[in-house]
């Protein structure tokens, strides 16, 4: 993991609550799983013992990447940056493609925030990249699978 992991606030309170459900619910479901499991006999053939080990494993995983991000976060609030009209970690980008015409707008957040049938794009995807640092009026060429895009930025927001 680099030094700094850069998160949204919404991406960090989403990273802070999947923790909390983990601390609260998930693992003490399992640990009780695991005893229910452990009381019905022999252990060598329990299915059930062997799945609960399996998920606590999953679990307990989870919380330590979880907590090792939040340990490193550099937590940034889009609507607090003041980056002069240039793209950035957290802004939203309305783009138009040059072909097409079709308009599209992304957020660019960090790897665990990353969905897009949200419009949530990830800071290392390559048209990310490429949006980095342009401003409005500016041209991206964007390495696709199907060739190269070409975007106009049209807008450049911080909310």
């Amino acid at each position: 993991m680099s030094a700094t992991f850069p998160v949204t606030k919404r991406g960090a309170e989403a990273l802070k609550n999947e923790l909390h459900r983990l601390k609260t619910v998930d693992r003490p479901f399992i640990i009780n799983a695991i005893a229910e499991a452990r009381a019905q006999g022999d252990l060598s053939e329990n299915a059930d013992y062997d799945a609960a080990k399996d998920r606590q494993g999953f679990i307990e995983g989870r919380i330590q990447e979880i907590e090792g991000k939040l340990s490193v976060a550099q937590v940034i609030d889009p609507a607090e940056l003041n980056a002069g009209g240039k793209v950035v970690f957290g802004a939203t980008v309305d783009l138009e493609d040059e072909d097409s015409g079709q308009a599209v707008t992304y957020q660019i957040v960090g790897e665990d925030e990353a969905d897009l049938k949200l419009g949530r794009i990830n800071i290392s995807s390559p048209i990310a990249r490429a949006l980095i640092g342009k401003s409005e009026g500016d041209s991206a060429e964007v390495q696709t699978p199907g060739g190269i895009k070409h975007y106009e930025v049209v807008g450049v927001r911080y909310i």
